[in-house]
């Protein structure tokens, strides 16, 4: 089912740019991809939440996000510092509340304390661990980088919240150059209950205890997504991609 929880007067404003983002990308969207979604209550009404979910297109951000704005809260991305450089989409982003991140640098501390700032804030963060759409063959979660785990440890009361999500790929593959729009794809996309990390509340956040975290996040979103699917969830370690791999590949 595809029931919104936003309606007038209802949930987090959003403010000009969404708007405005709304009007220009959401619509057209939603004519030119059959969106539904499941559990779209599980969503926390009010309040922080970190929300996981796997990649599996270039387009599925613009989907995480509209589901998340029709679930009546408004998202915050970690994306790329690249992206805000762009003029007028760069204050854009940045009225929309999303936060810069410049990989492999101590500004990576400075984006995760605007990250817990806005969850102190009561906001939705929303981050796609893999970093990446998954190049796993059959399209499973990858392994994850430790940013979501990062982020949860500094504010260990916040929930955890997986979106698993699947279909638009199938039409849409930018890595293939690959776009078919008729009929119009599908795409599902299923909240799931908060993901259980209470043993991990007394450890110290060591690389270690990270890199534990992520892998519990991703195994999770991966049965999260086996179950979209209706098929089992393969067995044995996660997918781990890097761009030695891809050479190799070659």
């Amino acid at each position: 089912m595809t029931r919104k929880l936003r309606r007038p007067g209802y949930g987090e404003r959003v403010g000009w740019a969404w708007g405005i983002v709304i009007a220009v990308l959401y619509v057209p969207f939603s004519t030119l991809v059959k969106i539904r979604y499941r559990n779209l209550e599980k969503l926390p009404q009010t309040g922080p939440a970190i929300v996981v979910v796997n990649h599996v297109s270039h387009v599925d951000p613009f989907l995480v996000a509209k589901m998340v704005l029709d679930g009546a809260r408004r998202p915050r991305f970690l994306a790329k510092d690249t992206i805000f450089a762009v003029p007028v989409v760069g204050a854009a982003m940045r009225a929309m509340g999303h936060i810069p991140v410049k990989r492999g640098s101590v500004d990576a501390r400075e984006s995760l304390a605007a990250a817990v700032q806005s969850l102190a804030a009561g906001g939705v963060i929303v981050l796609h661990p893999e970093g990446t759409v998954t190049r796993d063959p059959d399209g499973w979660p990858m392994t994850g980088k430790t940013g979501a785990a990062r982020l949860w440890t500094l504010s260990p009361d916040v929930p955890v919240v997986p979106i698993a999500q699947w279909g638009v790929q199938q039409q849409i593959d930018l890595y293939r150059k690959k776009v078919k729009l008729v009929p119009r794809p599908r795409h599902v996309l299923s909240i799931g209950d908060p993901i259980d990390l209470s043993a991990f509340r007394d450890r110290a956040p060591n690389a270690a205890a990270l890199h534990e975290i992520t892998e519990v996040i991703m195994r999770r979103l991966r049965q999260d997504v086996a179950e979209l699917r209706g098929v089992p969830a393969p067995e044995g370690k996660l997918f781990r991609w890097s761009r030695a791999t891809r050479k190799g590949a070659g």
